[in-house]
């Protein structure tokens, strides 16, 4: 009698569909990160511009990231969304956003991105 070895075919539909899954995420999800690090390099490479700035101002670091955004093709925030206030050592900029990936049907994932970079 001969016994019957490996996966069946129900065998690797059970394996590979919440791995097709997890690589679909994955490929949705791509972009919106991409382009939270295009943010966030934005604001540290303007942050370390204004490092010399001494009369800085949050209309003026605001229009400096608005402009770096603008080059970088940042279209899910604006520059008038990020909270830049005054702290202890200098100015610090806040951004904090909520973006939706549709997977398919009716659902939705929801990346919350938050990052500070403090200006000195």
């Amino acid at each position: 009698m001969r016994k019957q070895r490996g996966v069946t075919m129900i065998g690797w539909i059970f394996l590979l569909i919440p791995v097709a899954i997890v690589v679909y995420a994955g490929i949705r999800v791509g972009p919106a990160y991409y382009e939270y690090y295009k943010v966030v390099s934005a604001i540290e490479a303007s942050a370390a511009e204004l490092k010399t700035e001494e009369t800085l101002t949050p209309a003026g670091i605001r229009k400096s990231l608005q402009r770096r955004f603008d080059t970088s093709y940042v279209y899910n925030i604006k520059a008038d969304e990020l909270e830049v206030t005054r702290g202890d050592a200098g100015w610090v900029v806040n951004v904090v956003y909520d973006q939706e990936v549709p997977m398919f049907w009716n659902l939705l994932l929801l990346l919350r991105f938050d990052k500070t970079v403090p200006i000195n």
